[in-house]
């Protein structure tokens, strides 16, 4: 039978791992690409690869990628769906408190957060573009974050990987909407979740980031949805019939 094939992208753990973890089930051809290993069940019917590799350099990866694709017969597949997941946030000060030798993280948060989902679009698109004549549906979804939409003070490397996303996905959704059977794209926000990036916001230096307290107030009001639970709506919006109707979209207001 045909299988769905999905790629994720910061699968080892929090919203990523709990994406995998619903993916993987019978029928389903599951890729995960994460700097550490993505460790899951796999149930009879399904099949799970894992690549381990830096998102901070995503040409080598793109290359892999394409051949990896290449290799496919889109005969076997009932759909395909990349969704770039993986993120990173720099330390949460102004930027004008970074000094020197932390030039490299603000340049990591950069490539992993937007040089890494437009090189793999690339790959990807490019790679199953004739997949279309098979009619395998294609989807590509984006993993924003409300902080893409309305800036904060003291994350500007990731405000600005963010909002580069959102704007990546309305011009991708653009050009594949003037080609024949283009793939489906969307950012989404996900909404606020229990992850580790969570506990780096409330770790922050008070001092130097003015939200702490907002976080630490959204953990003790019990408002962070858990990564299963914030993983079951992401899927659910990406299953729908009009997934790709809006480019930049948002599970709290689906």
């Amino acid at each position: 039978m045909p299988q769905h094939l999905t790629l994720i992208t910061g699968a080892s753990r929090g919203l990523g791992h709990a994406m995998a973890q619903q993916r993987l089930q019978a029928g389903h051809r599951l890729l995960t690409i994460s700097r550490s290993a993505t460790v899951l069940p796999v149930p009879e019917g399904a099949v799970h690869e894992d690549w381990q590799a830096d998102l901070a350099e995503p040409g080598p990866l793109a290359r892999r990628l394409r051949a990896w694709l290449a290799g496919i017969d889109a005969l076997t597949l009932a759909s395909v769906t990349l969704i770039h997941n993986a993120g990173v946030i720099s330390k949460l000060a102004p930027l004008s408190a970074y000094m020197a030798d932390e030039d490299a993280e603000l340049a990591r948060a950069l490539r992993v957060g937007l040089e890494a989902p437009l090189v793999l679009s690339a790959a990807f698109l490019h790679a199953t573009a004739a997949w279309a004549s098979a009619a395998v549906p294609r989807k590509l979804l984006f993993i924003s974050s409300g902080l893409g939409r309305s800036a904060m003070a003291g994350s500007a490397s990731y405000c600005a990987a963010k909002a580069g996303m959102d704007h990546l996905a309305r011009a991708l959704a653009l050009e594949e909407a003037a080609t024949p059977h283009g793939a489906r794209v969307a950012s989404m926000a996900p909404g606020v979740i229990d992850t580790d990036m969570q506990v780096q916001l409330r770790a922050a230096d008070p001092a130097l980031f003015a939200d702490h307290s907002r976080f630490v107030g959204l953990q003790a009001g019990g408002l962070l949805d858990s990564p299963a639970q914030a993983a079951t709506k992401v899927l659910r919006l990406l299953d729908r019939a009009d997934f790709g109707q809006t480019a930049i979209t948002d599970v709290r207001q689906a």
